[in-house]
């Protein structure tokens, strides 16, 4: 019986990362709510810690559904000042539901278009761009002697029954995006049928989004639908993985930041707003992500395609996706929960 991690249950007992940083006793507090992955958390933030040692930052980390979920469950009462680093269809959600005041931060104009809100002011500033990619262990593979994969269509061949693990859509904002970019990718009949199929290859559906990615590569499974950070992350730790991009492209999300309206806005929120979109935060991301919202490099992480772009699909409609979400993982938890 396949293994599946409800958001209930996630809510319930997951566990969120909740760190102050700096500051002292100056009273000057700033309360983030992030899907980013932890080490990067930390890594990034030790340069805000060096250029603001008077502010203390309180970071709340899980993944993309459950922080979704709990900012829309607190509302009006969150305590949230901005959002760093969340799925562009959680915050479009966030929008929607008037939880986000327009904010400009200074170096907007270097933000690509397609990263941005268009509005003169815009809600949300896009960060990265992260996109679907199966990742392989390669060891195992060859002990199972498993065809190798290049497309989607590979996933559903008999000799990968109980070997793949994919993020639970509704938890795991990558495991949205895969849904979601297989409906745009093939039309909502095809995609779903495409989805029965490849159930009967699913051995769980993980809470996370880098999850299946660290299961392939200490072997519990030999393919992990995940994305594109956290397979070549696993490379660079040398585990034997291959990370494959679909031939056919991958569904792909933004990580956003937008600031949370409220009666009194922090003007620190302001600030590391600002912050987040400076060159030098830029530079540490473009170590980590082949595609950023402001181009900084021409060079690209090992691990990656030479020409990430490309791999994007080209009808990937952030603002569908966030309008259809309710309906997506109904149907996806009808089907295979």
């Amino acid at each position: 019986m396949k293994k599946i991690l409800s958001l209930i249950m996630v809510l319930i007992m997951g566990t969120f990362l909740l760190v102050g940083c700096g500051g002292g006793n100056t009273g000057r507090t700033i309360t983030i709510y992030t899907a980013l992955e932890n080490e990067l958390i930390d890594r990034y933030l030790s340069l805000f810690r060096e250029q603001h040692p008077d502010i203390r930052i309180n970071i709340v980390r899980d993944s993309t559904g459950v922080i979704t979920a709990r900012l829309l469950a607190e509302g009006a009462n969150t305590s949230a000042d901005l959002i760093w680093g969340l799925a562009g269809t959680s915050v479009l959600l966030l929008e929607e539901r008037g939880m986000l005041e327009p904010y400009a931060p200074v170096g907007l104009e270097n933000v690509l278009p397609m990263f941005r809100d268009s509005a003169a002011v815009p809600s949300w500033v896009g960060i990265t761009a992260w996109e679907l990619a199966i990742v392989v262990n390669t060891r195992l593979a060859e002990q199972m002697n498993l065809p190798p994969i290049t497309s989607y269509q590979d996933l559903l061949r008999p000799e990968f029954r109980g070997q793949i693990v994919m993020s639970n859509p509704s938890s795991s904002g990558t495991g949205f995006l895969a849904v979601t970019g297989l409906i745009q990718l093939m039309g909502e009949d095809e995609a779903w049928a495409f989805m029965d199929a490849l159930d009967e290859n699913i051995a769980m559906y993980i809470h996370s989004g880098s999850a299946p990615a660290r299961m392939a590569a200490t072997g519990e499974f030999a393919v992990g639908i995940s994305f594109g950070y956290a397979g070549v992350t696993q490379i660079n730790r040398g585990y034997p993985v291959e990370v494959i991009f679909p031939i056919e492209g991958s569904g792909w999300d933004l990580e956003a930041n937008a600031l949370i309206r409220r009666d009194e806005i922090n003007p620190d929120a302001k600030l590391f707003l600002d912050w987040a979109i400076s060159r030098e935060v830029m530079e540490l991301m473009a170590d980590d992500y082949a595609i950023v919202s402001i181009p900084v490099r021409d060079t690209i992480p090992t691990g990656y395609l030479r020409n990430p772009m490309e791999q994007l699909i080209p009808n990937n409609d952030l603002r569908w996706a966030a309008r259809n979400r309710d309906r997506i993982l109904t149907e996806w938890t009808r089907r295979y929960e």
